[in-house]
């Protein structure tokens, strides 16, 4: 984005240069584009995506730890060939890591360079201007000058100090840097922020997004899943794997299995030549489902418990 030059204490601001066209023509064209990324959507998912890129909202996406969430964002970056930028949050981050900060390096040296006489006064009077700005997640992609995806993930795990942080860019989309004033948007990025509930978010914040809940998926849809990211599985295998996932699921488990290891014991049931999973064989390769002993005993014996039809 260019910004044009101004002495501390100026609004440097830089309009929007103009809307940009819809990614998407309609929610069936996310639900092929999504699909042809390897991302398996239904209705409520495609519709969200449609309206986020229709509204210019940034979207919520809560639900449990590895149902897809962030392959969401990743997708639609794929499918609407966007560069993605991620933010990733986590406890302490505050907004040098996820708006902007000053290159102190680079002002010190041209200070000294100043002293020396090897730069004019104006160069060190502009210390605080454009070239010595590190711009970070947030500030990068509404200065981008091409349509990008933003991934804010895991938004819960941020105090609610630097949650208020990102209330100016996913309302106005616009960033205020108390030296340079207010730099706006080239163009509104779509914005994904994700969340696993670990704890309730602001109304603020809610307010400002489309709201979109995703869970675990059917075994209908988790075996379609499975037929789509695991090449060489078959039919019966797939639809195994995913009703045993179904009933694991349904313990009272420190960690469900995501959907992605999910994908990784599937891939080994193949690797390991197994076509037909039996009781013994699922109880031998659950630790690609499960990370935590007492889930493992749990998952163990309801195995044996359910021996025969939930295996057929």
């Amino acid at each position: 984005m260019a910004v044009a030059e101004a002495g501390r204490g100026d609004i440097v601001t830089s309009q929007v240069t103009g809307v940009l066209a819809p990614a998407f023509a309609s929610i069936e064209e996310v639900l092929e584009r999504l699909a042809s990324s390897g991302y398996l959507a239904n209705g409520q998912i495609a519709s969200a995506v449609f309206l986020a890129d229709r509204l210019s909202k940034p979207v919520l996406v809560e639900g449990p730890a590895g149902t897809g969430k962030t392959e969401l964002a990743k997708a639609v970056a794929m499918a609407t060939g966007r560069r993605l930028i991620r933010l990733q949050c986590y406890e302490g981050l505050d907004e040098a890591k996820a708006l902007y900060e000053w290159n102190y390096r680079k002002q010190l040296l041209s200070l000294e360079s100043h002293r020396r006489g090897a730069s004019d006064e104006s160069e060190a009077d502009e210390l605080f201007g454009e070239k010595y700005l590190l711009t970070r997640p947030l500030l990068e992609a509404i200065r981008a000058t091409e349509p990008v995806v933003l991934l804010i993930d895991e938004v819960d795990r941020v105090e609610l100090e630097t949650e208020a942080l990102m209330l100016e860019v996913l309302s106005d989309y616009q960033v205020s840097v108390p030296e340079l004033g207010t730099l706006k948007a080239v163009q509104i990025p779509l914005v994904f922020l994700t969340s696993n509930n670990t704890r309730e978010l602001s109304e603020a914040l809610k307010r400002r997004c489309l709201y979109l809940h995703i869970d675990y998926p059917t075994p209908e849809r988790e075996r379609a899943i499975l037929e789509s990211r695991v090449p060489g599985i078959g039919h019966h295998l797939a639809e195994q794997v995913a009703q045993v996932v179904y009933s694991v699921r349904a313990l009272d488990l420190k960690k469900p299995p995501s959907i992605s290891e999910t994908i990784d014991w599937a891939r080994t049931l193949i690797l390991l030549g197994i076509e037909h999973v039996d009781a013994e064989e699922a109880r031998d390769t659950l630790n690609l489902l499960l990370k935590y002993r007492s889930d493992l005993e749990k998952a163990a014996k309801e195995l044996a418990l359910e021996d025969g039809p939930a295996l057929s």
